[in-house]
Protein backbone atom coordinates (compact mmCIF):
# COMPACT_ATOMS: atom_id res chain seq x y z
CA UNK A 1 0.00 0.00 0.00
CA UNK A 2 1.11 3.36 -1.22
CA UNK A 3 1.65 5.70 2.16
CA UNK A 4 -0.88 8.59 1.68
CA UNK A 5 2.05 11.29 2.71
CA UNK A 6 4.35 10.46 0.31
CA UNK A 7 1.60 10.59 -2.33
CA UNK A 8 1.07 14.14 -1.38
CA UNK A 9 4.36 14.36 -2.10
CA UNK A 10 4.76 13.60 -5.28
CA UNK A 11 0.86 14.99 -6.08
CA UNK A 12 2.00 18.25 -5.13
CA UNK A 13 5.76 18.25 -6.59
CA UNK A 14 6.66 18.72 -10.02
CA UNK A 15 8.43 15.88 -11.79
CA UNK A 16 11.20 15.22 -9.43
CA UNK A 17 11.73 10.98 -7.74
CA UNK A 18 10.08 8.01 -7.36
CA UNK A 19 7.53 7.04 -5.25
CA UNK A 20 8.68 5.37 -1.44
CA UNK A 21 7.56 1.55 -1.17
CA UNK A 22 4.30 1.63 1.38
CA UNK A 23 3.86 -0.27 4.69
CA UNK A 24 1.49 -3.29 4.87
CA UNK A 25 -1.48 -2.16 6.26
CA UNK A 26 -2.44 -2.20 10.35
CA UNK A 27 -4.03 -5.41 11.14
CA UNK A 28 -3.01 -7.33 7.44
CA UNK A 29 -0.90 -9.40 9.65
CA UNK A 30 0.30 -10.80 12.70
CA UNK A 31 2.41 -7.92 14.53
CA UNK A 32 6.17 -8.32 14.34
CA UNK A 33 9.13 -7.09 16.50
CA UNK A 34 12.86 -5.72 15.53
CA UNK A 35 15.16 -6.83 18.35
CA UNK A 36 16.78 -3.26 19.24
CA UNK A 37 19.77 -4.53 21.05
CA UNK A 38 20.53 -6.40 17.64
CA UNK A 39 19.99 -3.44 15.55
CA UNK A 40 21.77 -0.87 17.65
CA UNK A 41 24.90 -3.52 17.28
CA UNK A 42 24.51 -3.75 13.47
CA UNK A 43 24.80 -0.05 13.08
CA UNK A 44 28.29 0.39 13.73
CA UNK A 45 30.90 3.03 13.74
CA UNK A 46 32.39 1.28 10.82
CA UNK A 47 29.12 1.49 8.36
CA UNK A 48 29.03 5.04 9.38
CA UNK A 49 32.40 5.88 7.89
CA UNK A 50 31.88 4.40 5.35
CA UNK A 51 29.43 6.71 3.84
CA UNK A 52 31.10 9.83 5.91
CA UNK A 53 33.97 9.22 3.61
CA UNK A 54 32.05 8.97 0.96
CA UNK A 55 30.40 12.56 1.37
CA UNK A 56 33.76 14.09 2.34
CA UNK A 57 35.10 12.67 -1.05
CA UNK A 58 31.91 14.32 -2.69
CA UNK A 59 32.58 17.67 -0.75
CA UNK A 60 36.32 17.44 -1.87
CA UNK A 61 34.86 17.03 -5.95
CA UNK A 62 33.00 20.01 -5.35
CA UNK A 63 34.67 23.01 -4.10
CA UNK A 64 34.59 21.84 -0.60
CA UNK A 65 31.27 21.37 0.76
CA UNK A 66 27.86 20.27 -0.12
CA UNK A 67 25.48 23.13 0.14
CA UNK A 68 21.95 23.76 -1.41
CA UNK A 69 22.23 24.53 -4.68
CA UNK A 70 25.34 23.08 -5.55
CA UNK A 71 26.44 19.54 -7.20
CA UNK A 72 27.53 18.77 -4.02
CA UNK A 73 24.61 18.54 -2.57
CA UNK A 74 23.13 16.70 -5.47
CA UNK A 75 25.98 14.03 -5.34
CA UNK A 76 25.13 13.54 -1.59
CA UNK A 77 21.87 13.33 -2.12
CA UNK A 78 22.47 10.35 -5.17
CA UNK A 79 24.63 8.49 -2.34
CA UNK A 80 22.24 8.50 -0.18
CA UNK A 81 19.47 7.30 -2.60
CA UNK A 82 22.23 4.79 -3.86
CA UNK A 83 22.78 3.59 -0.63
CA UNK A 84 19.43 3.07 -0.05
CA UNK A 85 18.53 1.59 -3.42
CA UNK A 86 20.94 -1.52 -2.79
CA UNK A 87 19.11 -1.67 0.84
CA UNK A 88 15.64 -2.84 -0.83
CA UNK A 89 14.44 0.97 -0.08
CA UNK A 90 12.06 3.00 -2.95
CA UNK A 91 13.10 6.32 -2.48
CA UNK A 92 11.37 10.06 -3.31
CA UNK A 93 12.38 13.28 -3.58
CA UNK A 94 10.59 16.18 -1.98
CA UNK A 95 11.47 19.58 -4.46
CA UNK A 96 10.36 22.86 -2.95
CA UNK A 97 12.26 26.35 -3.59
CA UNK A 98 14.56 28.30 -0.79
CA UNK A 99 17.05 31.44 -0.91
CA UNK A 100 21.08 31.54 -0.13
CA UNK A 101 22.95 34.08 0.02
CA UNK A 102 26.20 35.34 -1.29
CA UNK A 103 29.02 37.51 1.08
CA UNK A 104 30.84 39.61 -1.43
CA UNK A 105 32.84 42.13 0.72
CA UNK A 106 32.62 42.76 4.15
CA UNK A 107 34.31 44.55 7.03
CA UNK A 108 33.71 45.96 10.63
CA UNK A 109 35.46 48.82 12.67
CA UNK A 110 34.65 49.95 15.81
CA UNK A 111 36.55 52.20 17.00
CA UNK A 112 36.55 54.00 21.32
CA UNK A 113 38.67 56.99 22.14
CA UNK A 114 40.27 56.83 18.72
CA UNK A 115 41.21 53.60 19.60
CA UNK A 116 40.05 50.38 17.32
CA UNK A 117 38.04 47.93 19.20
CA UNK A 118 39.20 44.03 18.67
CA UNK A 119 35.77 43.21 17.01
CA UNK A 120 35.52 41.16 14.05
CA UNK A 121 32.25 39.44 14.16
CA UNK A 122 30.14 37.27 11.90
CA UNK A 123 27.54 38.61 8.94
CA UNK A 124 24.03 36.88 10.13
CA UNK A 125 22.54 34.57 7.37
CA UNK A 126 20.03 36.69 5.07
CA UNK A 127 21.03 39.83 6.63
CA UNK A 128 20.79 42.82 3.89
CA UNK A 129 23.31 45.15 2.36
CA UNK A 130 24.64 48.50 3.37
CA UNK A 131 24.52 50.85 0.90
CA UNK A 132 27.30 51.16 -1.47
CA UNK A 133 29.23 53.30 0.30
CA UNK A 134 28.98 51.40 3.44
CA UNK A 135 28.23 52.94 6.63
CA UNK A 136 30.71 55.19 8.47
CA UNK A 137 31.79 56.47 12.39
CA UNK A 138 28.20 56.11 12.83
CA UNK A 139 27.90 56.14 16.70
CA UNK A 140 27.09 52.82 18.43
CA UNK A 141 23.87 53.08 20.72
CA UNK A 142 22.25 50.09 23.20
CA UNK A 143 18.25 49.88 24.51
CA UNK A 144 17.11 50.48 27.52
CA UNK A 145 16.18 46.59 27.80
CA UNK A 146 19.44 44.44 26.73
CA UNK A 147 17.65 42.00 24.42
CA UNK A 148 16.04 44.48 21.93
CA UNK A 149 13.21 42.51 20.94
CA UNK A 150 10.35 45.03 20.26
CA UNK A 151 9.37 48.91 19.98
CA UNK A 152 9.30 48.64 23.75
CA UNK A 153 12.61 48.11 24.43
CA UNK A 154 13.78 50.95 22.51
CA UNK A 155 11.06 53.58 23.76
CA UNK A 156 12.25 56.73 24.66
CA UNK A 157 15.48 56.60 22.53
CA UNK A 158 16.17 58.02 19.16
CA UNK A 159 18.43 55.48 17.23
CA UNK A 160 18.39 57.67 14.03
CA UNK A 161 21.77 57.10 11.93
CA UNK A 162 23.35 54.83 14.94
CA UNK A 163 24.12 51.13 15.19
CA UNK A 164 22.28 49.21 17.79
CA UNK A 165 24.14 46.99 20.03
CA UNK A 166 21.79 44.21 21.69
CA UNK A 167 22.12 41.25 23.62
CA UNK A 168 21.63 37.12 21.90
CA UNK A 169 18.07 36.13 23.87
CA UNK A 170 14.78 35.96 24.93
CA UNK A 171 13.32 36.69 20.47
CA UNK A 172 14.65 36.15 17.08
CA UNK A 173 17.36 37.08 15.68
CA UNK A 174 15.57 38.68 12.97
CA UNK A 175 12.90 40.55 15.55
CA UNK A 176 16.15 42.39 17.32
CA UNK A 177 17.22 43.70 14.07
CA UNK A 178 13.79 44.63 12.98
CA UNK A 179 12.64 46.56 15.88
CA UNK A 180 16.28 48.33 15.31
CA UNK A 181 15.09 49.22 12.30
CA UNK A 182 12.11 50.55 13.56
CA UNK A 183 13.94 53.20 15.94
CA UNK A 184 15.58 54.50 13.42
CA UNK A 185 19.13 52.44 13.51
CA UNK A 186 21.09 51.48 10.37
CA UNK A 187 22.45 48.04 11.35
CA UNK A 188 22.65 46.06 14.77
CA UNK A 189 25.63 44.50 16.15
CA UNK A 190 24.00 41.46 18.12
CA UNK A 191 26.56 39.79 20.99
CA UNK A 192 26.32 36.42 22.25
CA UNK A 193 25.02 35.32 25.53
CA UNK A 194 27.45 32.93 26.49
CA UNK A 195 31.03 31.84 24.91
CA UNK A 196 31.87 31.72 21.49
CA UNK A 197 31.20 32.84 18.05
CA UNK A 198 27.65 33.93 16.87
CA UNK A 199 26.80 32.94 13.20
CA UNK A 200 23.08 32.85 13.11
CA UNK A 201 20.50 33.86 10.49
CA UNK A 202 17.52 36.15 10.33
CA UNK A 203 15.65 33.60 7.89
CA UNK A 204 15.13 34.14 4.06
CA UNK A 205 11.81 36.37 3.70
CA UNK A 206 12.63 38.65 6.87
CA UNK A 207 11.64 41.97 5.84
CA UNK A 208 12.33 45.40 7.41
CA UNK A 209 15.66 44.22 9.15
CA UNK A 210 18.90 46.46 9.34
CA UNK A 211 22.31 45.04 8.32
CA UNK A 212 23.12 42.83 11.13
CA UNK A 213 26.63 40.64 12.33
CA UNK A 214 27.05 38.49 15.24
CA UNK A 215 29.62 39.23 17.36
CA UNK A 216 31.11 37.28 20.63
CA UNK A 217 30.09 37.86 24.14
CA UNK A 218 33.62 39.04 24.42
CA UNK A 219 33.45 41.58 21.85
CA UNK A 220 30.18 42.90 23.31
CA UNK A 221 31.44 43.53 26.58
CA UNK A 222 34.31 45.63 24.96
CA UNK A 223 31.86 47.57 23.44
CA UNK A 224 29.48 48.24 26.33
CA UNK A 225 32.45 49.13 28.29
CA UNK A 226 33.52 51.65 25.89
CA UNK A 227 30.18 53.10 25.65
CA UNK A 228 29.84 53.31 29.48
CA UNK A 229 32.58 55.73 28.90
CA UNK A 230 32.50 58.01 26.13
CA UNK A 231 31.45 57.81 22.17
CA UNK A 232 31.85 54.50 20.11
CA UNK A 233 31.74 54.80 16.17
CA UNK A 234 30.96 51.51 14.26
CA UNK A 235 31.94 51.40 10.52
CA UNK A 236 30.38 48.10 8.49
CA UNK A 237 30.63 47.63 5.13
CA UNK A 238 28.56 44.62 3.48
CA UNK A 239 28.13 43.64 0.41
CA UNK A 240 25.55 40.62 -0.16
CA UNK A 241 23.36 38.92 -2.88
CA UNK A 242 20.53 36.32 -2.12
CA UNK A 243 18.99 34.83 -4.98
CA UNK A 244 16.42 31.01 -5.05
CA UNK A 245 17.57 28.12 -5.88
CA UNK A 246 15.75 24.83 -6.51
CA UNK A 247 16.43 22.18 -3.90
CA UNK A 248 14.53 19.18 -1.89
CA UNK A 249 14.31 16.50 0.88
CA UNK A 250 15.11 12.93 0.58
CA UNK A 251 12.58 10.70 1.91
CA UNK A 252 12.38 6.78 2.00
CA UNK A 253 10.44 4.49 4.68
CA UNK A 254 10.40 0.65 5.70
CA UNK A 255 7.70 -1.73 3.56
CA UNK A 256 6.20 -2.84 6.91
CA UNK A 257 4.63 -1.40 9.75
CA UNK A 258 1.25 0.21 10.15
CA UNK A 259 1.39 3.47 8.36
CA UNK A 260 -0.90 5.21 10.69
CA UNK A 261 1.65 5.31 13.44
CA UNK A 262 4.54 6.32 11.62
CA UNK A 263 7.86 6.62 13.56
CA UNK A 264 9.52 9.54 11.72
CA UNK A 265 13.61 9.76 11.51
CA UNK A 266 15.30 13.13 10.26
CA UNK A 267 18.59 14.57 9.80
CA UNK A 268 19.80 17.74 7.50
CA UNK A 269 21.92 16.75 4.47
CA UNK A 270 23.07 20.14 3.67
CA UNK A 271 26.40 21.55 4.56
CA UNK A 272 27.20 25.19 5.15
CA UNK A 273 28.98 26.85 1.93
CA UNK A 274 32.45 27.63 3.68
CA UNK A 275 33.35 23.31 4.23
CA UNK A 276 32.22 20.15 3.70
CA UNK A 277 30.00 19.86 6.85
CA UNK A 278 30.84 15.94 8.00
CA UNK A 279 29.95 16.76 11.76
CA UNK A 280 27.12 19.52 10.42
CA UNK A 281 25.76 17.36 9.33
CA UNK A 282 27.32 14.28 7.63
CA UNK A 283 27.02 12.85 11.29
CA UNK A 284 23.40 12.66 11.09
CA UNK A 285 22.67 11.68 8.02
CA UNK A 286 25.06 9.23 7.80
CA UNK A 287 23.97 6.97 11.07
CA UNK A 288 20.47 7.21 10.05
CA UNK A 289 21.33 5.98 6.63
CA UNK A 290 23.31 2.85 7.99
CA UNK A 291 20.53 2.96 10.54
CA UNK A 292 17.81 2.41 7.60
CA UNK A 293 20.19 -0.16 6.04
CA UNK A 294 20.12 -2.18 8.73
CA UNK A 295 16.78 -1.72 9.79
CA UNK A 296 15.55 -3.28 6.30
CA UNK A 297 17.21 -6.33 7.20
CA UNK A 298 15.58 -6.52 10.95
CA UNK A 299 12.23 -8.14 9.28
CA UNK A 300 8.59 -6.73 9.88
CA UNK A 301 7.69 -4.31 11.67
CA UNK A 302 5.00 -3.05 13.63
CA UNK A 303 5.31 0.50 13.20
CA UNK A 304 6.41 1.95 9.89
CA UNK A 305 9.42 3.78 10.52
CA UNK A 306 9.99 6.96 7.52
CA UNK A 307 13.61 8.42 7.37
CA UNK A 308 14.18 12.13 6.06
CA UNK A 309 17.43 13.68 4.76
CA UNK A 310 16.45 17.31 4.73
CA UNK A 311 17.56 19.63 2.31
CA UNK A 312 18.22 23.81 3.66
CA UNK A 313 18.46 23.57 7.23
CA UNK A 314 21.59 25.77 6.84
CA UNK A 315 19.64 28.43 5.54
CA UNK A 316 16.34 28.52 8.14
CA UNK A 317 15.30 24.58 8.63
CA UNK A 318 13.67 25.02 5.25
CA UNK A 319 13.29 21.64 4.64
CA UNK A 320 11.83 20.42 7.12
CA UNK A 321 9.61 23.40 7.38
CA UNK A 322 7.97 22.73 3.86
CA UNK A 323 7.40 18.87 4.62
CA UNK A 324 5.65 19.88 7.54
CA UNK A 325 3.57 22.48 6.16
CA UNK A 326 2.44 20.99 3.29
CA UNK A 327 0.58 18.01 5.15
CA UNK A 328 -0.75 21.03 7.02
CA UNK A 329 -2.42 22.32 3.39
CA UNK A 330 -2.86 19.12 1.74
CA UNK A 331 -3.63 16.39 4.42
CA UNK A 332 -3.69 17.36 8.50
CA UNK A 333 -4.71 14.15 9.18
CA UNK A 334 -1.89 12.71 8.29
CA UNK A 335 0.23 14.87 10.37
CA UNK A 336 -1.82 13.02 13.15
CA UNK A 337 -0.25 9.73 12.10
CA UNK A 338 3.58 10.40 13.08
CA UNK A 339 3.84 8.96 16.13
CA UNK A 340 6.96 11.33 17.26
CA UNK A 341 9.99 13.01 15.58
CA UNK A 342 13.81 11.87 16.37
CA UNK A 343 15.91 14.39 15.20
CA UNK A 344 20.13 14.12 15.03
CA UNK A 345 21.92 16.92 14.23
CA UNK A 346 26.02 16.60 14.83
CA UNK A 347 26.45 13.36 16.72
CA UNK A 348 30.29 13.22 16.24
CA UNK A 349 31.66 16.58 17.37
CA UNK A 350 35.35 16.35 18.26
CA UNK A 351 35.46 17.79 21.59
CA UNK A 352 31.55 16.27 22.56
CA UNK A 353 29.18 16.14 25.06
CA UNK A 354 26.08 13.64 25.13
CA UNK A 355 23.53 15.58 25.37
CA UNK A 356 19.45 14.64 24.61
CA UNK A 357 16.99 17.33 24.23
CA UNK A 358 15.17 18.56 27.02
CA UNK A 359 11.94 18.39 26.74
CA UNK A 360 11.26 17.62 30.19
CA UNK A 361 12.88 21.09 30.97
CA UNK A 362 14.45 19.68 34.33
CA UNK A 363 17.57 21.71 32.61
CA UNK A 364 16.05 24.26 30.52
CA UNK A 365 12.88 26.32 30.25
CA UNK A 366 11.48 25.79 27.22
CA UNK A 367 10.93 28.77 24.84
CA UNK A 368 8.39 26.96 23.10
CA UNK A 369 5.26 24.44 23.38
CA UNK A 370 6.58 21.48 24.31
CA UNK A 371 4.39 18.75 22.93
CA UNK A 372 2.44 15.87 24.70
CA UNK A 373 4.69 13.01 24.39
CA UNK A 374 8.15 14.64 24.10
CA UNK A 375 8.73 13.59 27.68
CA UNK A 376 8.44 10.28 27.01
CA UNK A 377 10.09 10.30 23.61
CA UNK A 378 13.12 11.76 25.61
CA UNK A 379 13.24 9.46 27.88
CA UNK A 380 13.91 6.29 25.51
CA UNK A 381 17.16 7.90 24.91
CA UNK A 382 18.12 8.80 28.42
CA UNK A 383 16.90 5.69 30.05
CA UNK A 384 18.99 4.30 27.25
CA UNK A 385 22.22 5.85 28.41
CA UNK A 386 21.05 5.17 32.08
CA UNK A 387 21.08 1.49 31.67
CA UNK A 388 24.74 1.58 29.87
CA UNK A 389 25.83 3.97 32.64
CA UNK A 390 26.64 6.41 30.13
CA UNK A 391 26.85 10.11 31.43
CA UNK A 392 24.22 12.48 29.57
CA UNK A 393 23.43 16.25 29.81
CA UNK A 394 20.10 18.13 28.20
CA UNK A 395 20.42 20.49 25.60
CA UNK A 396 17.61 22.96 25.06
CA UNK A 397 14.23 21.80 23.11
CA UNK A 398 14.69 25.35 21.36
CA UNK A 399 13.69 24.20 18.09
CA UNK A 400 16.82 25.46 16.88
CA UNK A 401 16.75 22.12 14.26
CA UNK A 402 14.76 20.26 11.95
CA UNK A 403 12.44 19.15 14.70
CA UNK A 404 10.74 22.91 15.12
CA UNK A 405 8.00 22.29 12.50
CA UNK A 406 7.27 19.31 14.01
CA UNK A 407 6.32 20.59 17.61
CA UNK A 408 4.91 24.16 16.44
CA UNK A 409 2.15 21.45 14.94
CA UNK A 410 2.07 19.57 18.28
CA UNK A 411 4.19 16.37 17.21
CA UNK A 412 6.38 14.76 20.25
CA UNK A 413 10.06 15.11 19.04
CA UNK A 414 12.97 14.84 20.78
CA UNK A 415 16.97 13.66 19.63
CA UNK A 416 20.68 13.80 20.24
CA UNK A 417 23.38 16.50 19.76
CA UNK A 418 27.38 16.48 20.94
CA UNK A 419 27.68 19.82 20.62
CA UNK A 420 28.30 23.23 18.21
CA UNK A 421 30.42 25.95 19.09
CA UNK A 422 29.49 26.07 23.06
CA UNK A 423 32.44 26.22 25.04
CA UNK A 424 33.09 22.96 27.06
CA UNK A 425 33.29 23.77 30.88
CA UNK A 426 35.47 21.54 33.31
CA UNK A 427 31.60 19.82 34.26
CA UNK A 428 31.34 18.12 31.15
CA UNK A 429 35.15 17.55 30.78
CA UNK A 430 34.51 15.37 33.66
CA UNK A 431 31.62 13.87 32.36
CA UNK A 432 32.73 12.96 29.06
CA UNK A 433 36.99 13.88 29.04
CA UNK A 434 38.14 16.62 26.37
CA UNK A 435 39.43 20.10 26.51
CA UNK A 436 37.72 23.16 28.73
CA UNK A 437 37.61 26.20 27.08
CA UNK A 438 37.10 25.32 23.63
CA UNK A 439 34.14 24.72 21.34
CA UNK A 440 32.30 21.40 21.45
CA UNK A 441 33.15 21.45 17.76
CA UNK A 442 35.56 23.82 17.12
CA UNK A 443 35.21 23.69 13.48
CA UNK A 444 31.68 24.53 13.54
CA UNK A 445 30.67 26.47 10.27
CA UNK A 446 34.16 25.81 8.84
CA UNK A 447 36.44 24.66 6.33
CA UNK A 448 37.78 22.10 9.28
CA UNK A 449 34.95 20.07 9.75
CA UNK A 450 35.75 17.26 7.83
CA UNK A 451 36.54 13.24 8.04
CA UNK A 452 40.25 13.85 10.59
CA UNK A 453 37.96 15.44 13.00
CA UNK A 454 35.22 13.28 13.39
CA UNK A 455 35.06 11.75 16.88
CA UNK A 456 34.70 8.07 16.75
CA UNK A 457 34.15 7.57 20.23
CA UNK A 458 30.78 10.34 20.12
CA UNK A 459 29.97 8.71 17.07
CA UNK A 460 29.70 4.94 18.75
CA UNK A 461 27.98 6.12 21.55
CA UNK A 462 25.59 7.87 19.26
CA UNK A 463 24.90 5.53 17.26
CA UNK A 464 24.01 3.14 19.50
CA UNK A 465 21.41 5.25 21.44
CA UNK A 466 20.22 5.82 17.71
CA UNK A 467 19.79 2.14 16.67
CA UNK A 468 18.56 0.90 19.77
CA UNK A 469 15.79 3.55 20.10
CA UNK A 470 14.43 3.62 16.53
CA UNK A 471 14.28 -0.30 17.24
CA UNK A 472 12.16 0.07 20.32
CA UNK A 473 10.07 2.44 18.57
CA UNK A 474 9.47 0.61 15.97
CA UNK A 475 7.86 -2.26 17.95
CA UNK A 476 5.82 -0.22 19.78
CA UNK A 477 5.58 3.42 20.80
CA UNK A 478 2.71 3.48 23.65
CA UNK A 479 4.84 5.08 26.00
CA UNK A 480 4.70 8.44 23.79
CA UNK A 481 1.35 7.93 22.17
CA UNK A 482 -1.02 5.53 23.94
CA UNK A 483 -1.13 3.08 20.49
CA UNK A 484 -0.14 -0.51 21.35
CA UNK A 485 0.67 -3.05 19.43
CA UNK A 486 -2.20 -5.37 18.24
CA UNK A 487 -0.44 -8.90 19.59
CA UNK A 488 2.31 -9.63 21.67
CA UNK A 489 5.50 -8.91 19.80
CA UNK A 490 7.88 -11.90 18.63
CA UNK A 491 11.26 -11.26 17.94
CA UNK A 492 12.26 -12.17 14.47
CA UNK A 493 15.74 -13.64 13.87
CA UNK A 494 17.84 -11.10 12.28
CA UNK A 495 20.42 -11.83 9.81
CA UNK A 496 23.57 -10.13 9.80
CA UNK A 497 24.28 -8.24 6.77
CA UNK A 498 28.02 -9.49 5.55
CA UNK A 499 29.08 -5.77 4.44
CA UNK A 500 27.06 -1.99 3.98
CA UNK A 501 25.38 -2.27 0.65
CA UNK A 502 27.12 0.06 -1.75
CA UNK A 503 25.00 1.74 -4.83
CA UNK A 504 25.45 0.57 -8.21
CA UNK A 505 26.49 4.13 -10.02
CA UNK A 506 26.26 6.73 -6.83
CA UNK A 507 29.10 8.41 -5.91
CA UNK A 508 31.41 7.18 -3.85
CA UNK A 509 34.51 7.94 -2.34
CA UNK A 510 37.63 8.10 -4.97
CA UNK A 511 39.32 4.79 -3.39
CA UNK A 512 37.12 2.87 -1.76
CA UNK A 513 39.31 2.55 1.72
CA UNK A 514 40.02 -1.22 3.04
CA UNK A 515 39.92 0.12 6.15
CA UNK A 516 38.14 3.25 7.41
CA UNK A 517 40.23 5.82 8.43
CA UNK A 518 41.26 6.82 11.52
CA UNK A 519 40.14 10.26 12.24
CA UNK A 520 41.90 12.29 14.29
CA UNK A 521 40.25 14.73 17.15
CA UNK A 522 41.88 17.84 18.19
CA UNK A 523 40.38 16.72 21.96
CA UNK A 524 41.73 14.04 23.18
CA UNK A 525 38.49 12.73 25.10
CA UNK A 526 38.60 9.92 28.14
CA UNK A 527 37.44 6.62 26.77
CA UNK A 528 33.20 6.66 27.38
CA UNK A 529 32.21 2.80 25.92
CA UNK A 530 28.92 2.16 24.32
CA UNK A 531 26.49 -0.09 25.66
CA UNK A 532 28.12 -3.41 26.20
CA UNK A 533 26.21 -6.05 23.99
CA UNK A 534 26.55 -8.24 26.46
CA UNK A 535 25.14 -6.61 29.18
CA UNK A 536 21.04 -6.87 27.62
CA UNK A 537 20.50 -3.29 27.73
CA UNK A 538 18.83 -2.73 24.99
CA UNK A 539 17.60 1.24 24.79
CA UNK A 540 13.95 0.44 24.65
CA UNK A 541 11.17 2.88 26.44
CA UNK A 542 11.30 0.78 29.65
CA UNK A 543 15.22 -0.07 29.62
CA UNK A 544 16.12 -2.08 32.59
CA UNK A 545 19.59 -2.91 31.70
CA UNK A 546 17.96 -6.72 30.92
CA UNK A 547 14.68 -5.71 29.35
CA UNK A 548 16.00 -8.35 25.72
CA UNK A 549 16.66 -11.34 28.40
CA UNK A 550 13.09 -10.92 30.53
CA UNK A 551 11.41 -10.46 27.36
CA UNK A 552 12.41 -13.92 26.30
CA UNK A 553 11.78 -15.31 29.76
CA UNK A 554 8.34 -13.78 30.74
CA UNK A 555 4.69 -13.93 29.76
CA UNK A 556 3.82 -10.28 28.46
CA UNK A 557 1.72 -8.93 31.07
CA UNK A 558 4.47 -9.99 33.60
CA UNK A 559 7.31 -8.50 31.69
CA UNK A 560 4.84 -4.95 31.58
CA UNK A 561 4.96 -5.51 35.07
CA UNK A 562 8.45 -5.78 35.31
CA UNK A 563 9.71 -2.93 32.64
CA UNK A 564 7.02 -0.82 34.83
CA UNK A 565 8.87 -1.72 38.03
CA UNK A 566 12.40 -1.55 36.92
CA UNK A 567 11.66 2.45 35.53
CA UNK A 568 9.90 3.34 38.97
CA UNK A 569 13.60 2.24 40.50
CA UNK A 570 16.02 4.03 38.04
CA UNK A 571 13.75 7.48 38.39
CA UNK A 572 14.25 7.32 42.18
CA UNK A 573 18.09 7.30 41.85
CA UNK A 574 18.42 9.48 38.96
CA UNK A 575 21.36 11.97 39.19
CA UNK A 576 21.05 15.66 38.81
CA UNK A 577 21.68 16.42 34.96
CA UNK A 578 24.73 19.27 34.74
CA UNK A 579 23.91 22.18 32.57
CA UNK A 580 24.76 22.27 28.91
CA UNK A 581 22.78 22.90 25.75
CA UNK A 582 22.94 24.96 22.61
CA UNK A 583 21.57 28.41 24.10
CA UNK A 584 18.61 30.37 22.09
Amino acid sequence: MVHRTLRNVIASSIGVGVLVVGAGAFGSSAAAAVDPVDLKNRVTVDGIMTHLAALQAIADENDGNRAIGTPGYEASAEYIEGVLAAAGYETTRQPFQTSVQTIFDYSLAVTADGDALPVVGIPMEFTGSTPAEGLTDLPAIAPAAVNGCSADDWAGIDASGSVAIVSRGVCPFADKAIAAGAAGASAILIYNNTEGDLSGTLGATTVGAVPSVGVTAAEGASILTALAAGPVTVSLQLDQETKTVDTFNVLAETSTGRDDNTVMVGAHLDSVPAGPGINDNGSGSATILETAVQLAASGPLNNQVRFAWWGAEEVGLVGSTFYVDDLVENNPDELDEIATYLNFDMVASPNYVISVYDADQSTFEAPVEVPEGSIATEAAFTDYFDASSQPWIDTAFDGRSDYEAFIANDIPASGLFTGADEIKTPEQVALFGGIAGEAQDQNYHQAGDNLENINTEALGIMAGAIGSVVGSLANDTSAINGVVPPVEPTPVPTPTPTSTPVPTGAPVPTASPTAVPAPTSSATAAPVPPADPGSGSGGSLANTGSADVIAAALPFGVLLFSVGLAVALLASRRRARPTGGSGD
